[in-house]
């Protein structure tokens, strides 16, 4: 007989019992364990979780009363995420736990994706909400795993639009659990950037060569919630090495795109000491909706709909040049091994001579400031070609190599199939 998975269901229980206990009865339906977690603060539900919130404070450093006496509701559901964080890590660590599942409006949102992150890639994490997919949620809160799904009727008790929805999210977060693979840990891995096989093209030569080299390549498709996983990944020491080569998403966010993966793109690696080659792919472009109307800023510059969803404009040399000092500024604040290769002769497939984005100004402008701004922590590899050319990609072996041999990046593990 197949062992019963445990869920933690994770919310307030003073206030939304009902639906609680509503969850808990659907995961047990389908063959799960529900184990309950209450955070609530002020009240006290009428049945007894597994975890109280008594031992989401203490996994806080504090205690109910203290949280109570702050009185802020703000300040109370921070340290109770904390806890709560904490808790969930702790009961996964342990073996105790093997996925987990959240309800609430803003503040249980708010909870649930600190639970969220607390936990590996891997554990499936469930968030029942009232504001899933809104932009209230930065991309920087968002765990590499998440499943969101609107608590559509979720305001108030319960009724047939809310179980609708409580009874799809408990059996999902069982099936997830029953399903799950969970990542192997035989080789070590390299994160790696893109932006699509058209646009940058690098990792069609690098992946095959680094897999026979003991890696296992993981590339992130930097449209946003990409380059995201990527980061938090790093964040959680998940690779030996980073080929972060493309950083349009850095590109967006400084120019106010929504199309971005939060404010710490291109840190995290660095933060954590990773060894990490960079390389600027698609910095001239911007993202943003197809269905909003084209920034102010961007009006006259070239324009191109790359589907109902994303549009894209090209950056003028000013704008390219603020992205190289803030590509400079985050090698600067790296503390592990860093080298960034520099393509002058371009850094996405549509910026050559005949291609409809070709700018040599605008190009010019940011690879003299790029030059410039390479900060002395980090090597500089300026090559004459461009960044789909092999003799970019055979730079990025040659340094790659090197950090093997010199015991920068540990060697990898031959011998196995990569699944």
């Amino acid at each position: 007989m197949e062992e019963k998975r445990r869920i933690l269901v994770i919310g307030t229980g003073d206030t939304k019992a009902d639906e609680l206990l509503f969850m808990r009865e659907r995961i047990e339906a389908v063959g799960g364990v529900a184990v309950m977690m209450d955070v609530s603060v002020l009240g006290d539900p009428p049945y007894k979780p597994e975890h109280d919130k008594h031992a989401v404070a203490r996994a806080a450093d504090t205690t109910i009363e203290a949280i109570i006496a702050t009185g802020d509701e703000n300040t109370a559901m921070t340290l109770m995420a904390l806890g709560a964080s904490r808790l969930a890590r702790s009961l996964h660590d342990r073996g105790e736990i093997d996925g987990f599942i959240a309800l609430g409006g803003s503040m249980g949102t708010d909870l649930a994706l600190d639970v969220a992150l607390a936990l590996p890639l891997g554990v499936p994490k469930f968030v029942v909400s009232t504001i899933a997919y809104s932009h209230l949620v930065p991309p920087e809160r968002i765990a590499t795993d998440l499943m969101m799904i609107l608590w559509a009727g979720g305001l108030y008790g319960l009724n047939s639009a809310c179980k609708a929805v409580l009874s799809q999210a408990s059996g999902a977060v069982v099936g997830a659990a029953r399903a799950v693979v969970k990542p192997d840990m035989s080789r070590p891995k390299v994160g790696m950037s893109s932006l699509g096989k058209s646009c940058l093209q690098y990792m069609v030569t690098l992946k095959p060569e680094l897999e026979k080299r003991g890696y296992e390549v993981i590339v992130f498709h930097t449209t946003g919630m990409g380059g995201r996983a990527l980061e938090a990944i790093a964040a959680q020491k998940g690779f030996v090495a980073v080929l972060d080569f493309s950083l349009q998403e850095l590109a967006n966010q400084l120019t106010g795109s929504v199309v971005n993966s939060g404010t710490d793109r291109l840190e995290n690696a660095g933060r954590q000491g990773i060894p990490q080659i960079v390389a600027p792919g698609a910095i001239d472009m911007v993202d943003f909706p197809t269905w909003q109307a084209v920034p102010s800023r961007f009006t006259e510059r070239p324009y191109h709909a790359h589907n109902r969803l994303l549009a894209s404009v090209t950056s003028d040399g000013a704008t390219r040049r603020e992205i190289a000092r803030a590509i400079g500024d985050k090698l600067a604040a790296a503390t592990g091994p860093t080298a960034f290769i520099l393509p002058a002769g371009g850094i996405q497939q549509w910026d050559q001579q005949g291609e409809p984005l070709y700018e040599p100004e605008a190009l010019s402008a940011f690879v003299e400031e790029m030059r410039a701004r390479v900060p002395d922590n980090a090597e500089l590899h300026e090559i004459v070609g461009h960044i789909n050319d092999d003799a970019f990609s055979a730079k990025a072996l040659e340094i790659f190599d090197r950090w093997v041999a010199e015991g920068i990046v540990p060697p990898g593990v031959t011998g196995r199939r990569v699944a």
